[in-house]
């Protein structure tokens, strides 16, 4: 790659309320905003989104993906959202081709949409829907160290301006975003973030630790709590095991009431 790779994980928020104007989501906004801002624009973004679980590790392979409004609940004008980028099949063949030859089981999906763990933050960041993007899923096993495997298959890929985005929320308990904030959740909250931003920006850790800290993650302090199912965690080891190190930035973002993370990578070029 002749130009830097840029690796993101970031705390996507609830749904399609990040578009609506939900004042608890305004921090998450202006941070997305801020760091789309600062980066170069990518030639294509390739999104692991919480929201798309399968048997093996699939890939978006479809040329002008539909959108899925997978949401419920939420008014009219959430199922009216566009976002028409296209897809980018040429990089859903090089990731394919990265996965296969790492021994993991990959396959291609030529069907299927981009769900809202994709469109959501993408049109915050890049409103034109100009930039080609690509979909991986989660694996429906929700195996840590699947992830971290698959993040260090993705270090292969040769794509020039690539952006790399592990769309998920560092903090995750459904009926705690709706229960009255207590002393005892917002402590569980902080506690767990201070965990996952010492994991993963720290320069006094070894990558061994990191990687083991990570594979161990429901030894963290109120793991469980903060994510009663890991989906929305799992992004962050994809993009650490393709990035390899701690990250360069850590960015504290407070959304629907609670303490979360975005944390960026930039790879140099080779």
């Amino acid at each position: 790659m002749s130009t830097a790779t840029d690796i993101l994980y970031i705390s996507h928020g609830g749904g399609p309320m990040p578009l609506l104007g939900d004042p608890d989501h305004k921090e998450m906004v202006d941070r997305l905003v801020e760091i789309a801002g600062k980066l170069k624009k990518p030639s294509a973004i390739l999104v692991i989104s919480a929201h798309w679980e399968e048997s093996v590790a699939t890939v978006t392979a479809g040329a002008n993906p539909e959108l899925i409004y997978d949401y419920y609940g939420f008014p009219p004008e959430s199922y009216e959202i566009q976002y028409p980028a296209p897809g980018e099949p040429a990089l859903a063949q090089q990731i394919h081709a990265a996965l296969k030859e790492a021994g993991l089981p990959v396959k291609l999906d030529e069907q299927r949409g981009f769900d809202h763990g994709l469109f959501v933050p993408l049109k915050l960041m890049y409103p034109q829907a100009d930039i080609p993007c690509v979909q991986l899923s989660l694996v429906n096993s929700l195996d840590p160290d699947t992830h971290l495997k698959i993040g260090q298959a993705l270090q292969a890929l040769d794509y020039d301006n690539l952006l790399v985005i592990g769309s998920g929320f560092s903090f995750h308990n459904m009926r705690a975003f709706f229960a009255p904030e207590t002393e005892e959740i917002k402590a569980a909250n902080q506690g767990f973030e201070d965990w996952l931003e010492e994991t993963t920006a720290s320069a006094e850790l070894s990558e061994e630790q990191r990687y083991q800290r990570l594979l161990s993650w429901e030894k963290a302090p109120h793991a469980r709590f903060c994510h009663p199912r890991e989906e929305h965690l799992l992004p962050i080891h994809v993009c650490y095991g393709m990035a390899g190190r701690a990250c360069d930035e850590h960015i504290a973002a407070r959304i629907l009431r609670k303490q979360s993370g975005i944390f960026h990578w930039t790879l140099p070029a080779l």
